[in-house]
């Protein structure tokens, strides 16, 4: 079973738009990510999002392109500041793999947790548009790999 958590693209600025909905980097950013990963990543059962807009956008545009037919949802508990306790817990009880479009510091308190059982030690550095896959394995989780979008030209 596998998690992929993926940080949201680059966002406008807030005095453009308030919603901060993606700029065109950041779509452009995320649509490569999934063309470089189609056909790598076939086992997403759920996915979610945080309801804000750059959020659901990077959803919708990485599973598109990953030619996933699982729609992304809405899920409370995905917010920036959010605990990452119940989130953390419905990834260790499920043994279907979950994509999470989210935000920092969220994504990287729930790495952290997951790998080594405190949100508060820092384990991985995100960059917006990267994404970082963890897998259950016997022993506990692991970071299986991460890429960024720099990495992806």
């Amino acid at each position: 079973m596998k998690v992929y958590l993926m940080q949201h693209g680059e966002p406008v600025p807030k005095d453009i738009d308030p919603e901060r909905p993606l700029s065109d980097r950041g779509k452009s950013d995320v649509k490569r990510m999934a063309e470089f990963l189609k056909g790598k990543i076939t086992d997403i059962n759920r996915a979610y999002h945080s309801g804000k807009k750059r959020a659901e956008q990077t959803a919708q545009i990485f599973l598109s392109n990953l030619d996933i037919v699982t729609e992304p949802v809405k899920r409370g508990g995905l917010s920036p500041l959010d605990d990452v306790k119940d989130i953390a817990d419905e990834i260790k009880s499920s043994d279907k793999s979950i994509f999470i479009a989210g935000h920092l510091p969220h994504l990287g308190k729930l790495v952290s947790l997951l790998i080594s059982g405190d949100s508060e030690k820092d384990v991985v550095q995100f960059q917006q548009g990267g994404i970082v896959c963890c897998e259950k394995q016997e022993q506990g989780w692991v970071i299986r790999w991460m890429l960024v979008p720099d990495l992806v030209k």
